[in-house]
């Protein structure tokens, strides 16, 4: 861009000297036409240059705009499996997909012409069938399938103890049941 830069100012300033007639100072001929023909040159690379970084641009844009378009139809297919593995009704599916996308329960029911009731209703069985407590784990649910990091919410299963563990538990039960005896 630089020499692009350059290049277009020398022919500039060369025309503008014949133009307006102003001197400047002689130079030989054949080096003044190659100095003219290395601008030429220069704009016309520069050109190229700039013509492959478009298309390269171009071509960029597009693989974005198709990985977004993929990602956009993995997410819904995840939606998909995830409200048949919950056994959704078409309403729930609706108010969770409306409930996921971030609108409040009374644009739920206005875009649904139904009572807040009825959503709120709706969102309660969503949550229960999807073993969730509100919208956040619900959202965080398909967040965490999509980036495939498994972190799914926490399990009931306690994590396991070595056997020094379990006895300086065992010992601190035992002198809490003591404690509050007393």
């Amino acid at each position: 861009m630089a020499v692009q830069m350059a290049c277009g100012l020398f022919l500039s300033w060369d025309m503008a000297t014949s133009l307006l007639g102003i001197q400047t100072a002689p130079i030989a001929w054949v080096w003044y036409e190659l100095v003219q023909l290395g601008a030429v040159v220069g704009l016309i690379l520069g050109t190229a240059v700039s013509a492959m970084l478009l298309v390269r641009s171009v071509r960029g844009r597009r693989e974005a705009e198709r990985s977004l378009r993929l990602a956009s139809g993995a997410f819904m297919e995840v939606l998909a499996e995830r409200f048949d593995d919950w056994a959704l009704t078409p309403a729930e599916r609706d108010v969770a997909l409306f409930a996921i996308k971030g609108l409040s329960t009374a644009e739920i029911a206005a875009l649904r012409s139904t009572s807040e009731g009825t959503v709120k209703a709706q969102t309660a069985a969503i949550y229960r069938k999807a073993g969730v407590s509100g919208r956040p784990q619900l959202l965080s649910l398909f967040i965490d399938e999509l980036m495939g990091d498994g972190l799914a919410l926490p399990t009931e299963t306690p994590p396991q103890s070595s056997s020094e563990d379990l006895a300086a538990q065992a010992s601190r039960t035992e002198s809490g049941t003591i404690s509050s005896a007393r």
